[in-house]
């Protein structure tokens, strides 16, 4: 076997075979095969697809180059939740707890923010002395005791998936549904849970912009987990306008305990709600009512217990950015769009985000949100507030938000987007 013949396979438009993908995974691992021999591997998948079958036999692969955790010993059926991210997506933060109030065991292996998503790791580090790193036997000790996890991912899961993303990234194949699939996937099966609600972002501010392609990707990602005996749902979800009234670290966490002690914002209380029951179904608990444990202070008991459990104080002061900035609106009427992407990039520039994954970010940076489609708004009168410690970059990301709101005469039509776009199970 060797990779020249592997990538004329798939470069030729045809099939690899299982032994093909065992031994590129593993060589590429080990570093037999070079960065730039699985890069031209990548583009040639890409380019020319993989079949069902591929897919999975690739993922299979990923994950067994690595080791897989075993929450077998939990009393509890354990659920899981993924999102391919977007802008204000603080979804992970009341989900977990509030899942884990209705009785499931939910351990979310979750990751940092690159570009202008946010990650919820970075989120959570803004809690003072709150710790992402745990052990195998830390995370189940917080399992256990919390019903719920929010950490990082250890280096011995799916190794192969964190070399090859790596790559994808500086090599133009982030975009490849095969590779998105397989690595999303890869981490979640290695996880170990017994079930998975995927969130699907479709819009300006998701990596998939046409719902087209993020119904391909869904679709691709259930059968991935239903191959691999995880029972698997996936919910389309709209990212065209930024989730919530926040983008940001510490603006993000403020808004999920709003959220926890039954307040937020109508579209995050909504997903929050829709991915929970689908997270309870999945994991054999149809009869929980999670509305009623946001309304009873279970789920913010959960929250407690659980960021006290990784060593961070949830009555502590959440950290606020030195400086603001007021965005107006420049005439009367009714918001017609808020362009995720824009709200999103802004907010990286100020400093929620990062170009590079060992660059730091600001726990206090991000973008306040006044009116969201449909709300009047009045000339004058503030839309959007900008937060960051550095106020040399207001005007970056104000550049950045140059299109990105529209204001309609006060009685023109407006049609909401739903929340919830489809489900594929």
């Amino acid at each position: 076997m060797d990779a020249i013949s592997v990538i004329r396979t798939k470069r030729d438009s045809g099939r690899l075979t299982d032994a093909q993908i065992d031994w590129v995974i593993d060589a590429y691992t080990r570093g037999e095969v070079a960065d730039e021999q699985m890069s031209a591997l990548a583009m040639a998948i890409l380019l020319n697809g993989m079949d069902r079958a591929e897919i999975a036999h690739w993922t299979a692969a990923m994950i067994a180059s690595g080791e897989r955790m075993d929450f077998s010993s939990l009393p509890r059926p354990t659920a899981d939740k993924h999102s391919t991210g977007g802008v204000g997506d603080k979804i992970t933060l009341p989900l977990a707890p509030l899942v884990a109030a209705c009785g499931a065991a939910v351990p979310q292996l979750s990751g940092r923010g690159l570009g202008h998503t946010g990650g919820t790791l970075d989120k959570l580090e803004s809690i003072p002395g709150w710790r992402a790193q745990l052990s195998g036997e830390e995370m189940l000790d917080v399992l256990r005791s919390t019903g719920a996890v929010i950490c990082a991912a250890g280096d011995g899961l799916a190794p192969a998936d964190k070399k090859l993303y790596a790559l994808r990234d500086v090599t133009g194949t982030v975009e490849a549904i095969p590779l998105i699939a397989s690595s999303i996937m890869s981490k979640k099966i290695a996880e170990g849970t017994g079930s998975l609600v995927l969130d699907v972002k479709v819009g300006s501010g998701a990596f998939m912009k046409n719902i087209d392609h993020a119904r391909e990707l869904a679709s691709t990602m259930v059968g991935l987990g239903t191959d691999h005996g995880v029972k698997t749902v996936a919910l389309l979800t709209d990212m065209s306008t930024p989730l919530g009234r926040t983008a940001g670290n510490a603006l993000e966490v403020r808004e999920s305990v709003e959220v926890l002690a039954g307040g937020g914002p109508a579209d995050v209380v909504e997903l929050t709600l829709a991915l929970a029951r689908e997270m309870l179904d999945a994991a054999g608990l149809p009869d929980a009512d999670p509305a009623k444990a946001l309304a009873d202070g279970s789920a913010m008991d959960v929250w407690r217990r659980m960021i006290a459990a990784q060593g961070g104080d949830p009555d502590a002061t959440l950290p606020a950015a030195r400086e603001q900035h007021v965005v107006t609106a420049s005439e009367s009427g009714r918001l017609a769009a808020l362009d995720a992407y824009a709200v999103g990039l802004a907010a990286w520039r100020l400093g929620a985000g990062r170009a590079r994954k060992e660059d730091p970010v600001q726990a206090g940076a991000g973008v306040e949100i006044h009116a969201k489609p449909g709300d009047p708004v009045a000339a004058g009168r503030p839309l959007l507030t900008l937060h960051t410690d550095t106020p040399e970059k207001f005007a970056y990301a104000l550049e950045a938000l140059e299109g990105g709101v529209l204001v309609a005469p006060a009685d023109a039509a407006f049609e909401p987007t739903p929340v919830v776009l489809d489900r594929l199970a």
